[in-house]
């Protein structure tokens, strides 16, 4: 049954409508995503990752036409020429030393022994066949044309490589480094998007919290505000302490709104990231966490030696610019080739050229005023270039992961500080508030213990937050990037999830 043209667009429309309905299904209807879930998400629809894809086929295709060198090139050939003159053959100097000859032996040559005639019959007999011969000669074409200035032709031709030199070995390894650079190419965007979505996603997560932190404190300036007003109308506390607590209050709905809008921004950097078009709250379904303990420092760095893409992609650099050294190398030697021709057709071509031939050719540069040896010198520059590119990489690298390393441990200090804070910052502000309404402390001094207790709050979050961004960019670095989401279930792992307390 023979597929219709006009069943394309149809089918295209229908896939287009199966990979959003896909999205929409790992979207639970309250919005909330996994980790996990948005990692499989961004991969199948990042647009980088669809051209990482691309360029890697396209590679395996220059693989394939590398190893198509190795066979023989057939092709048609046609041409219409014009030569100045034609071409002659002019034989007048042979004829004109044969005609003495005929016309001596026609006339005076004595010949015998023709058949069983006598001397005299013999002799007439072969005078008369001399000078047939002589009339022949007489009337022959003897300045030929051998070749019209005008003619055309059209030839098949085919030529297959012998020896190039190493010329098309280096060729196909060089096309096989390629293909291998675009995985490593696609490792790299692959942990890149890894680490953009753990920024954005776990940032969503901080974003929310701090909506929730900045809710519970505009409730609780409500109910302090409400307080006192109520104190005031008792006479129990100046007019001034209500004018405070309204400043602050509106302060906190600042705070609020200003929340709001970043967790607004971030859910769309998030949706970006997924390369979703439809406008959807994401509600993550993993809490911030981090962790007491992770491996040491030279676990990364040795991971990052064996697996990070960059370093990879620097090795690639470094065997390609080997083969390109080869292949200028392989100039100095000659090139061998079968070669075969045959005539298809042709309009006034010399019938006395063949129909087909074939042959060895050779091709073989003696002297081309030092180039090749400049070009070899070059390509080797390019090598040493490449290693030191290598070790430079190295180093960055390996100060990278130090770097990150050392923020972890800048950040579970925090969060280990912050988590005594918090427990005093709650304890004072319960005794402001008990203070607050037995008459015994101002209100200013419980809207700074409230202040307080949510600067607290927000700096464990975003330390919490910290950690967890430094984490994916650290296993980015080592080459590693998938580990991410095995670290959230570790034993030990320590998550947070802020619950109003009004």
């Amino acid at each position: 049954m023979k597929f219709e043209k006009r069943w394309i667009p149809l089918l295209t429309t229908a896939l287009l409508l199966i990979g959003q309905q896909s999205n929409a299904q790992q979207i639970s209807s309250d919005g909330k995503l996994s980790f996990d879930q948005a990692v499989d998400m961004a991969l199948r629809n990042s647009h980088n990752m669809k051209q990482v894809d691309f360029l890697k086929k396209e590679n395996q295709e220059e693989t394939k036409a590398a190893k198509a060198l190795r066979l023989p090139t057939v092709g048609i050939t046609a041409g219409y020429f014009l030569m100045s003159d034609d071409i002659h053959l002019d034989l007048t100097p042979v004829r004109d030393a044969i005609t003495p000859l005929y016309s001596t032996l026609s006339n005076y040559g004595s010949f015998s022994g023709v058949g069983n005639l006598s001397d005299a019959a013999s002799t007439q007999v072969v005078r008369g066949q001399l000078k047939q011969g002589l009339q022949q000669v007489q009337a022959a074409e003897w300045d030929q044309t051998i070749q019209k200035k005008a003619f055309g032709t059209i030839a098949a031709t085919a030529m297959l490589p012998i020896y190039t030199g190493g010329k098309i070995n280096a060729a196909n390894k060089a096309a096989g480094i390629k293909e291998k650079e675009a995985d490593e190419l696609l490792q790299q965007k692959r942990g890149e998007l890894m680490s953009e979505l753990a920024e954005r996603y776990f940032g969503l997560c901080l974003a929310q919290q701090a909506v929730k932190v900045r809710q519970d404190v505009l409730n609780g300036m409500q109910n302090h505000l409400s307080d006192a007003i109520k104190v005031e109308k008792q006479g129990l506390i100046a007019h001034a302490d209500v004018l405070n607590a309204q400043v602050y209050h509106a302060q906190a709905e600042r705070e609020l709104n200003k929340a709001k809008h970043t967790a607004f921004i971030i859910n769309h950097a998030l949706l970006n990231t997924l390369a979703i078009n439809e406008n959807a709250n994401i509600i993550p379904a993993n809490e911030l966490f981090y962790l007491d303990s992770i491996e040491p420092v030279n676990y990364f760095k040795s991971n990052a030696l064996k697996n990070n893409p960059l370093l990879q992609q620097v090795q690639t650099k470094k065997e390609l610019s080997i083969e390109g050294y080869n292949a200028e190398k392989s100039n100095r030697l000659p090139t061998v080739a079968l070669q075969g021709t045959y005539n298809i057709a042709n309009i006034d071509l010399s019938p006395y050229l063949p129909t087909w031939m074939v042959g060895v050719g050779a091709k073989w540069t003696l002297f081309d005023g030092a180039s090749r040896d400049k070009k070899i010198k070059a390509a080797s520059y390019k090598t040493d270039q490449v290693k030191e590119v290598q070790q430079k990489a190295q180093s960055d690298i390996a100060t990278m992961i130090d770097k990150l390393y050392n923020e972890l441990e800048m950040y579970r200090e925090q969060l280990a500080e912050l988590t005594t804070a918090k427990k005093y910052a709650e304890e004072y502000l319960r005794v402001r508030e008990k203070a607050f309404h037995e008459e015994m402390t101002n209100a200013t001094d419980v809207v700074d213990a409230r202040l307080a207790l949510s600067k607290v709050r927000i700096e464990r979050l975003e330390a919490m937050y910290g950690f967890d961004k430094t984490l994916s960019q650290m296993l980015q670095y080592a080459g590693i990037p998938e580990q991410f989401s095995s670290y959230q279930n570790k034993q030990g792992v320590i998550t947070e999830s802020y619950q109003s307390k009004n």
